[in-house]
């Protein structure tokens, strides 16, 4: 803080520092304290001077003066009438002294600007909710929520030894529904205190219920939503009707497209809105352009919803923006599906399957939370297009905790619409949503008996063919081979009959994996070669996209097996261009780290141990992002230990 006041600024804003951040951070409290360490270093004084910017009506900048003034000594009748006479005066009377000016709550840099120093050795603090961008050569302190283990620590600082009450867990529980929002600890702190006979347990439970949190936020004159109620005060009309819509976003974050679907204004009014909202605290954003609420001020701005616009309205926006959440995202998906490809219209975010991908990672918990709210509405259609549209998307994200949500809500919609072959197509992406590691097979052979059950009574020969693929992949998962490879035979004879090459490949390669388990590894590697023509052969019919994403998954099949044939320089070849392909493709899941692995021991067994320690390591790092422990834990003993 003494580097806030001290630091030297450009001409006109010299030593000034400048704290900002929403409402409830304590921002006036750390000035204060500030000015009490500092005060020694201003034998001049310290001035404290609240400009009331939230309020209706902020002080104005000649009548901030005129306090100043009187407060450094000047009478009455010797303040100058206009304002720039009274800005000379002070600045005159700062430049000879040491004199520490705390400006609270200023509103605007129009206000604030001729109330800061000129020069000489006085220096200012100012704390604002605005971010005050137009101030130049300010010191600028940007205060954010506490941590959790220091919202902890406040809170069991007010309750002293009540804070023996609830145990450290509870408190913890506390600290972390007040969104470590300073104000909302001292008031949660306070009412405990206040009231002993409270069980700490007891208040957890009420603040639990997002419903009833923000009026348990509330202690004689400090309430959380009355802090919030003053900045929502300073918006636009049009800009507080964005804040409060902005509320029945179902993510967490959300981008200026999605903003401005929500509230209803045109995107280049929606930029102008958020820039608002964050200037006032009421929005963070972030370097990738997207934007959230802290906890508790979507909680303010779903009050508000529920208290300016009546319940046909919020339907309204609700039913708008669940729509276009469902449409982007099927659109999204089908760009990696072999009968749709690229849209008719792509629009800016789907304008290639890169800007697709990314829009469907980032917006997951937008059009997943879309999904539910649709099929909650009854909606069984959009909900199914939408599952049905990630079927060969999934596999490029493969370890996202979404699919087994995504899909069941699919597979519900399908039998909502009494539709069999569509909830069979459901149910076999559930089977494959079981095969991903850690797998459950037992329970992919579930769902696949579901779906062959539906499909067969369909007359539904893709989905019958889907069923006896997934089937066999948990049947070799579980050591019975002879059963797996049988299935796999049978699926890929239906796969081929039917022309669909794309699902050929993918159970003719499971055919491969099923002869090498077998110790069949020239069988294997002829079958892995089978599969390499087809997906290099511009003629073969695959879906260029399905091509590229099958390939590297291919490379780490021939890898292994020409491992194992003893052909040790190909398969360095081939496991090294698949790890390529993967990381060309984002592809970081389970199958990458197995190939790293396997890359790794083959570079020891060629005498090649820095490389080797190298790619372990690699391997460890992803094994330890997917959530594989044991496995991340083998390979860092292993590049550790390699010779």
């Amino acid at each position: 803080m003494d580097e806030l006041v001290r630091g030297a600024g450009a001409p006109g804003a010299a030593g000034v520092g400048l704290i900002t951040g929403p409402a409830g951070l304590g921002k006036t409290t750390l000035a204060v304290r500030a000015a009490h360490a500092l005060r020694p270093d201003f034998p001049n004084g310290v001035l404290f001077l609240d400009l009331f910017g939230m309020s209706p009506h902020p002080l104005p900048a000649e009548e901030a003066l005129a306090l100043l003034l009187r407060a450094l000594g000047t009478a009455d009748q010797q303040v100058l009438a206009d304002a720039s006479g009274r800005a000379s005066q002070y600045r005159s009377l700062l430049r000879d002294r040491r004199v520490l000016v705390v400006l609270d709550n200023a509103g605007s840099e129009e206000q604030v600007r001729p109330l800061l120093p000129g020069g000489g050795a006085s220096r200012a603090l100012v704390t604002s909710r605005r971010l005050l961008a137009g101030l130049e050569g300010v010191r600028r302190l940007s205060l954010g929520p506490l941590p959790v283990g220091e919202a902890t620590d406040l809170l069991t600082g007010i309750l002293g030894e009540r804070s023996a009450a609830g145990g450290p867990a509870v408190l913890t529980q506390l600290a972390q529904l007040c969104g470590g929002l300073p104000l909302a600890v001292r008031i949660i702190g306070n009412r405990l205190v206040s009231r002993p006979e409270w069980d700490p347990a007891e208040l957890v439970a009420r603040m639990t219920d997002e419903e009833r949190r923000l009026t348990q936020l509330k202690a004689g004159d400090l309430e959380v939503a009355t802090a919030f109620k003053m900045s929502y005060e300073q918006l636009a009309a049009a800009t507080r009707r964005v804040f409060r819509r902005l509320a029945l976003v179902p993510g967490r974050d959300f981008d200026a497209a999605l903003a401005a679907v929500a509230g209803g204004i045109a995107i280049k009014d929606t930029w102008s809105a958020l820039d608002e909202l964050v200037d006032l605290g009421l929005l963070q954003d972030s370097t990738s352009g997207r934007f959230r609420f802290h906890d508790l001020v979507r909680l303010f701005a779903r009050e508000r919803l529920h208290a300016e616009e009546n319940a046909a309205e919020r339907e309204a926006i609700t039913e708008t923006t669940t729509s276009w959440l469902l449409r982007t995202a099927t659109t999204a998906g089908r760009w990696f599906e072999p009968a749709y490809g690229r849209p008719d219209r792509p629009g800016a975010e789907m304008s290639s399957p890169e800007t697709a991908e990314r829009w469907l990672r980032v917006n997951v918990d937008n059009w997943l939370g879309a999904m539910r709210q649709a099929a909650g509405a009854g909606r069984h259609e959009a909900v199914l297009d939408c599952a049905e549209s990630m079927h060969w998307f999934s596999d490029r994200w493969m370890h996202s905790p979404h699919w087994q949500e995504v899909f069941t809500l699919g597979a519900e919609a399908a039998a909502a619409l009494d539709d069999p072959a569509r909830q069979a197509t459901q149910l076999n992406y559930l089977a494959w949503v079981h095969l991903v590691p850690p797998p459950a097979p037992e329970t992919t052979l579930s769902y696949a008996a579901q779906a062959l059950e539906l499909a067969t009574r369909a007359g539904a020969t893709a989905q019958i063919a889907w069923s006896h693929n997934y089937a066999a992949a948990a049947l070799r998962r579980l050591g019975r081979l002879d059963e797996a490879a049988e299935s796999f035979a049978r699926a890929a004879r239906m796969f081929q009959a039917a022309g669909d090459v794309d699902a050929y490949c993918q159970s003719l390669s499971g055919l491969g994996d099923c002869r090498y388990d077998q110790g069949r590894h020239e069988e294997a590697l002829e079958t892995f070669l089978e599969v390499r023509a087809l997906l290099e052969d511009d003629r073969s019919g695959m879906t260029p996209s399905i091509a590229a994403l099958s390939r590297p998954h291919l490379l780490m099949r021939l890898g292994v097996c020409l491992r194992l044939l003893g052909r040790r320089a190909e398969a360095i070849a081939a496991l090294t261009e698949s790890v390529a392909l993967m990381e060309q493709l984002h592809l970081a899941n389970f199958s990458q780290a197995v190939a790293l692995e396997r890359l790794a021991a083959l570079l020891a067994e060629e005498g090649r141990p820095e490389e080797s320690s190298g790619t372990y390591t690699r391997a460890a790092t992803l094994y330890e992002a997917i959530g594989d422990a044991e496995a991340s834990s083998r390979c860092r003993d292993l590049a550790a230990t390699t010779p």
